[in-house]
């Protein structure tokens, strides 16, 4: 068991990796879309660039702790239960990489037995270090950070859809009729790229909530801590507690969070 002391001392070193990955990526960002006009060639422009990425985050990452393992599928819709594990995304927001756009990211969490430990979310663009411990808070650029409470009526809502959703009808189904549902409910509903930024930004009030449906747990874990460490109700859909395995997500500002779970309880 790592004291809080010793997670602080861990997500410097980690925030300080993040952030030297980061630089070389958006150093690499060219500001025009790649010339890709099929999925094949996108993926092999996207390889080029995240396969170097994760290399250094992986080599910057594993001195700091020897036995801790390196999950390698940064799609996986599990992740492990037992043992230590950094679960990490190079370059979280591809697709707006590629498109020369600045709404991207690199990430770090690490995972004990199930449960984050500690987690940084770095927009490089965007001038954005999200860093969390559990027991210990979460911050922005340094300064710690807390959910806004503001009227439903004007919150602005983050959403995406789990990278498999073509493959799941039912989160296809789920995503389409909630985005109705809460269309009616808050001023406006944004998707902002990164999965984990935009959980993190409920964390420091940039966003009131953030809602998705469907398996996603190795994209939503890094945000996940940093919005319920610095206040948010972060919970699935209903209302219960969100784990690695649920099938749907919902991190909101406490004040809001009952009133969305009555809104969403429409879509089941």
């Amino acid at each position: 068991m790592r004291d809080l002391v010793e997670l602080r001392d861990l997500v410097g070193s980690t925030a300080e990796a993040v952030r030297r990955v980061g630089a070389r990526l958006a150093a690499g960002q060219s500001p025009e879309p790649v010339a890709a006009a099929t999925l094949p060639q996108a993926r092999a422009a996207f390889g080029a660039v995240d396969g170097p990425a994760v290399e250094q985050l992986r080599a910057l990452l594993g001195p700091l702790l020897p036995a801790a393992g390196w999950w390698e599928d940064e799609l996986a819709q599990q992740l492990p239960a037992d043992g230590e594990w950094w679960v990490c995304d190079a370059t979280d927001g591809a697709v707006q990489y590629l498109n020369g756009l600045p709404h991207w990211a690199v990430t770090a969490t690490l995972l004990r037995d199930g449960e984050a430990q500690l987690s940084v979310v770095h927009a490089p663009r965007q001038g954005m270090t999200y860093t969390a411990v559990r027991g210990g808070g979460a911050r922005l650029n340094g300064r710690p950070i807390a959910p806004v409470a503001r009227e439903l009526a004007i919150a602005v809502a983050g959403t995406a859809h789990p990278p498999l959703a073509a493959s799941d009808p039912v989160a296809r189904r789920r995503t389409g009729a909630s985005t109705a549902v809460l269309l009616g409910e808050v001023l406006a509903v944004r998707n902002l790229g990164p999965t984990a930024l935009q959980v993190a930004h409920v964390g420091s009030g940039h966003l009131a909530l953030f809602w998705e449906y469907g398996a996603d747990a190795g994209n939503l874990l890094p945000g996940a801590l940093i919005a319920e460490e610095a206040g948010a109700r972060v919970t699935d859909q209903a209302g219960r507690p969100w784990t690695l395995a649920s099938d749907g997500f919902l991190a909101a500002a406490p004040a809001l969070h009952g009133r969305l779970v009555e809104a969403l309880a429409a879509v089941d």
